[in-house]
């Protein structure tokens, strides 16, 4: 399975999942207390698994993300790539021969939409990237861990509240990481902003922005395969923000939330009137085309919410894959000291810049040139060469395979994953709601109070 998924047939055949769609809303809730931890299980927090010499690595979904995962775990040192499932037969061969152009001989799955099942049963792989549509993130990782190998999800880790319960309990049970694979982590401006609020230079953190707002609309193009042949649907059938976490994973990273610091408590939403999409459908596809019977009215183009947190800090959250303007994650932290903002980054802190102006541009380049991340000092130029959004991706399988290699605690946990990915379904339950007030649930059951912060990474 790939991001290049059709609709047509391919649910028929997961029949558990195509009621789940349906019943989105009903299951979108928080829960009012965390469930028991299941008798066994153990808090995964700060979690690290045993070594592993070399990465036995298999993917599933080798289309518009999972092709460029291939090409660079075959490049890691470490790794074998061992297994390549997708829907399609020339995506994963495609993908066949970016590993094997560095020395790879995965076997190969396709065709049957449960391929993947045969896969894990026949290679067992240490380590599986999974990189197809939304609905299928959450069984394929939970399957994973069953099988004894780590799961790594691209985003969002899971669309529903009891999904990503059944995540946190399987990573607990069987002892087997759970990452959202939140490739903004790792840019170099969100690794700057780490460092230089970990450094003290903002004093006391007190509130953050975050957004993904990025003209997506030609996806609609991709009408049997691609991303836009099963993402489109999403936005004539859900009213929220349905990806969070590209803006929100950083920010949380730098005020510790669900490690030790913080923890995300309540949400507010609200959306705008749904306009774009049914405008572009209108403009670019026939009367009787299947885009032009969707209501995309039912969801907004813009949302907004507000989450205030256990200690009383505020995070502004928008979202928007429709209206036709620039790009923008927003990643500001604001704090009793100063403010560091992107987009174009800037910074205003006391005693480092003029009072009430931005530092930008050459200034700003000046003023942070001394806290560089040393990850990115160490393998900035390897990632800037591979490539991936400027690096990022490549930096973050990079440090996925490091961490099982060596030991470590993963820099993402299942928790945080999950606590990002749940501002989707609570976000769209407070719109329906007029913006009534969403309590998070607590995925890691209090023991975020004893999670350590994630450590300037050398």
């Amino acid at each position: 399975m790939s991001e290049h998924t059709p609709r047509r047939g391919f649910l028929k055949t997961l029949g558990g999942l195509t009621a789940a769609m349906a019943a989105w809303p009903a299951l979108a809730g928080a829960q009012a207390s965390p469930p028991r931890r299941r008798a066994g299980a153990q808090y995964r927090g700060d979690f690290a698994a045993p070594k592993l010499d070399k990465v036995r690595v298999a993917l599933i979904g080798v289309g518009a993300r999972g092709s460029g995962h291939t090409t660079q775990l075959s490049a890691i040192e470490g790794t074998e790539v061992v297994a390549i499932s997708d829907l399609y037969e020339d995506l994963a061969k495609r993908a066949e021969s970016r590993a094997k152009e560095k020395g790879h001989t995965p076997k190969l799955y396709y065709g049957d939409p449960n391929a993947w099942k045969t896969m894990f049963a026949e290679t067992k792989p240490d380590a599986v990237f999974i990189a197809t549509p939304w609905e299928l993130h959450a069984p394929m990782a939970i399957a994973a861990m069953r099988a004894g190998a780590h799961a790594f999800v691209e985003i969002p880790i899971a669309l529903t509240i009891q999904e990503m319960w059944d995540m946190v309990d399987t990573s607990e049970e069987t002892g087997r990481h759970c990452m959202l694979m939140e490739n903004v982590c790792y840019g170099r401006e969100e690794l700057l902003y780490l460092n230089m609020v970990r450094q003290g230079l903002l004093g006391e953190l007190l509130h953050a922005e975050a957004a993904y707002i990025h003209d997506l609309r030609s996806q609609m193009k991709e009408e049997e395969r691609g991303t836009g042949s099963w993402r489109t649907y999403h936005y004539a059938r859900r009213n929220g923000n349905l990806y969070p976490c590209h803006g929100l994973g950083p920010v949380a990273q730098y005020m510790s939330v669900a490690r030790g610091d913080d923890q995300f408590g309540r949400l507010s939403s609200f959306s705008s009137p749904g306009r774009g999409r049914t405008l572009y459908g209108k403009a670019n596809f026939p009367a009787d085309h299947k885009w032009n019977q969707l209501d995309f009215s039912r969801g907004g183009d813009m949302n907004t919410s507000i989450i205030k947190t256990v200690q009383g800090k505020t995070i502004m959250v928008q979202w928007d894959e429709t209206s036709p303007r620039p790009y923008t994650r927003h990643n500001l932290i604001q704090g009793t000291k100063g403010t560091l903002t992107g987009f174009p980054n800037r910074l205003s802190i006391e005693g480092v810049n003029r009072a009430h102006q931005w530092a930008q541009g050459e200034e700003f380049t000046t003023l942070t040139a001394q806290y560089e991340h040393p990850l990115w000092k160490r393998v900035g130029d390897m990632a800037a060469t591979m490539g991936g959004h400027g690096g990022m991706d490549f930096l973050m399988l990079f440090r996925i395979v490091e961490c099982l290699r060596t030991g470590q605690p993963l820099d993402q946990n299942v928790y945080e994953g999950c606590a990002w990915s749940s501002v989707a379904p609570l976000s769209e339950k407070s719109v329906r709601q007029d913006g009534a007030a969403q309590d998070f649930p607590d995925f890691t059951r209090g023991d975020w109070k004893t999670t350590k912060s994630l450590s300037v990474i050398a």
